[in-house]
């Protein structure tokens, strides 16, 4: 069975709060050139509450961060054309605060976290297993409503 047939599509929105809970609403973009790992990011990321656009490069990124308002950036760093890093870089350039996560294959990231010009507020290790994806997504959203 192809994992990717029983995908939520990405233009859709789901909720599984229990009923007369409120689901999040929270907006994220997912950039990933590994369309594999971007519908499947994006599917549970959907199941979980979000609403959730996707970019398929850094370009794309570019182009949705400019037209929609988004609580989180949730970029790969190896891409063609834009890497997630140049990305990061762009976005800071232009003063955008959106908290961004950034996953790559190719450690050390973590001095990456670091850097406080990019202000990466989380760095995962692809493949990232989903659960630690979402807990991931959950705490730097909890930690920016603290700063709001």
């Amino acid at each position: 069975m192809n994992p990717l047939s029983t995908m939520v599509p990405v233009t859709a929105t789901a909720r599984l709060a229990p009923p007369g809970e409120r689901a999040p609403r929270r907006r994220i973009l997912v950039v990933d050139d590994d369309v594999y790992v971007r519908e499947l990011n994006a599917g549970v990321l959907i199941r979980s509450g979000y609403h959730v656009d996707t970019a398929v490069d850094g370009v794309d990124a570019w182009r949705a961060l400019h037209d929609e308002q988004y609580d989180l950036l949730i970029t790969d760093e190896q891409m063609p054309w834009v890497t997630g890093l140049e990305l990061i870089q762009k976005l800071r350039a232009e003063a955008m605060l959106l908290p961004v996560i950034l996953a790559s294959g190719l450690p050390p990231l973590e001095d990456l976290a670091r850097d406080p010009g990019l202000r990466i507020q989380a760095v995962v290790t692809k493949p990232c297993p989903l659960l630690v994806l979402l807990q991931t997504v959950e705490s730097v959203l909890s930690e920016a409503r603290g700063t709001l």
